[in-house]
């Protein structure tokens, strides 16, 4: 899926996303970005009715249970173009383990319940 997002007076921002997992009402998104506009993937998250968990600007910010440092967004990987050599550069990084910790308790939420 892609949102093209213009707003008053803003600049073009597109944003491709798949959904990896759905944890009850919570969904794990993979998004690629072709524009980098600040707080875009906070804006597009929430414009699709899935605001990021943590994020006290375009979320209700309600608590999960889960002492979050920050919003549950995580850059695991970035991909860029050498500057000189045209070559890609990808820099690669793991989940913090409080990022773990949420998706392991919105699991086990969702297998209490039965969804």
């Amino acid at each position: 899926m892609t949102i093209l997002d213009i707003e008053h007076g803003g600049r073009l921002a597109v944003t491709h996303w798949d959904v990896i997992d759905r944890l009850g009402n919570y969904t794990l998104i993979h998004f690629r970005l072709e524009t980098g506009r600040t707080h875009q993937i906070r804006v597009h998250s929430a414009a699709i009715g899935h605001p990021i968990i943590g994020d006290p600007l375009y979320s209700s910010a309600q608590t999960i249970g889960v002492n979050l440092p920050g919003q549950a967004l995580h850059a695991w990987k970035l991909t860029l173009r050498h500057p000189r050599t045209g070559q890609e550069i990808a820099a690669i990084a793991d989940p913090p383990s409080v990022f773990d910790k949420l998706l392991r308790v919105l699991k086990s939420r969702q297998t209490r319940s039965g969804q």
